[in-house]
């Protein structure tokens, strides 16, 4: 029996239905295609698209797929938009932007108020922003699947002087591959998010000055430290994440699974409720992962983190958690944190770090991290370790309370395994 083509790769043979008989060659432009089919996948052939003004979808059941790659001129504008409007499809396609004009403040999709998005199979290249290369905001339902997203940070000033918490701005890195906010029923997966342009070394803080205040208030933040207020620097100049997940009380029932992220400032960053985190490769990130401001409910399971300098695993409150929006009733299962210590921005960061975290609250009144299973996890080392404790959990009347420990292998670091006893 012969395969045809559709046997072999459906996928493919699908977006080519789906595109049907329309393609955006035959009109003066992308948009003005778009303008003329509402309703329709068009398909994008082979080749290059230059445009200027962001390319704007508003109809339901409507999108573009094809290999055709998409060059946004103007660093004032998104590439693509998409807004109110559901069952939504951008597969296949490549979105960039030209030398000389990477840097932006913009995305390079923006989804807003949208139902059933998919994105698939799309890469986004140079898109270098304090933004996002994909955001998601205020949807319902988004799959966000094999697409690659790569080179997406850029030097910016962190300005938190609007915040009573903080009051300063800084020079940092920043930049996020996938951010999703005030959104349910996210589904992130198979995805690839890498930056190979801006890794933290001691020549790149040196040339932006990163980490050096800008700006600052009369008045120290609530939260800042006071040695970090007095000496007018931050260690924590790497901004941004691989994938983010914001808008605690909000975003909900999200899957983040089988995603390769490396060279982020934090892998994977989540302030959301029902969370599984699963089967994801987080390499060289000074932050692995981290989950607080009122995250409940997180299944962290199944992960490889390795090479991180900061945590690999964190679970903390933080300034938005307060008695109706705690974090907990979480499980820490089956992961391997590998060669900690050894990423690139250990020299920043020493080795009195622990590759699991749990801690304290921003401010006083957050309630404790409560509620915690942590089983069949591996702490690797290979050779010396560089940390202080496989795990940290610090004490005090608002420490965390009930986690609970078994069956895991933890190599032990220069201090031990952890500065508290772990209770099974």
């Amino acid at each position: 029996m012969r395969l045809t083509n559709c046997v072999l790769f459906p996928l493919l043979c699908a977006g080519s239905l789906m595109a049907g008989d329309h393609s955006v060659s035959e009109y003066s432009s992308i948009q003005a295609a778009i303008d003329a089919n509402p309703g329709r996948v068009l398909y994008v052939p082979s080749g290059d698209y230059e445009i200027s003004e962001k390319i704007r979808i508003g109809s339901h059941r409507s999108g573009l797929v094809g290999p055709g790659r998409i060059i946004q001129q103007n660093s004032g504008q998104p590439i693509i938009e998409i807004e109110k409007a559901d069952a939504v499809q951008i597969r296949g396609l490549t979105l960039t932007r030209p030398e000389g004009r990477m840097e932006t403040s913009n995305e390079g999709i923006l989804a807003i108020r949208c139902e059933g998005l998919v994105v698939e199979n799309v890469t986004v290249r140079d898109n270098q922003s304090h933004s996002a290369a994909i955001a998601i905001r205020e949807c319902t339902g988004t799959h966000i699947s094999h697409c690659l997203v790569r080179n997406y940070m850029r030097v910016s000033v962190d300005d938190r002087t609007a915040s009573p918490e903080w009051g300063y701005a800084f020079n940092c890195t920043d930049g996020t591959g996938i951010s999703v906010s005030y959104s349910t029923g996210t589904l992130i997966e198979s995805n690839r998010v890498i930056e190979t342009r801006l890794t933290p070394t001691p020549e790149i803080k040196a040339q932006f000055r990163l980490g050096d205040f800008v700006k600052k208030n009369p008045k120290k933040g609530t939260v800042t430290n006071q040695q970090v207020w007095d000496a007018g620097y931050t260690e924590n100049w790497q901004q941004g994440s691989g994938i983010i997940v914001t808008a605690p009380e909000v975003s909900d029932l999200t899957r983040i699974i089988s995603n390769h992220i490396e060279n982020a400032a934090q892998g994977i960053d989540l302030h959301a409720d029902h969370v599984i985190v699963a089967n994801n490769m987080v390499t060289n990130s000074f932050v692995g992962m981290k989950a607080m401001h009122g995250s409940r409910n997180v299944l962290i399971t199944g992960n490889q983190f390795t090479r991180n300098s900061l945590w690999a695993i964190g679970l903390m409150p933080g300034a938005a958690a307060h008695p109706d929006n705690k974090d907990g009733g979480s499980i820490i299962a089956n992961n391997i944190i590998s060669d900690f210590g050894h990423g690139d921005a250990h020299w920043i960061w020493g080795n009195e770090r622990a590759p699991i975290r749990f801690d304290t609250g921003q401010q006083p009144d957050d309630p404790p991290l409560t509620d915690v299973i942590v089983q069949g996890n591996i702490v690797h080392s290979v050779g010396p370790p560089r940390y202080q404790y496989a795990v940290l959990i610090p004490g005090g009347p608002n420490s965390p309370k009930h986690l609970r420990f078994a069956n895991n292998i933890l190599h032990p670091g220069t201090a031990g395994i952890s500065n508290q006893e772990l209770n099974p």
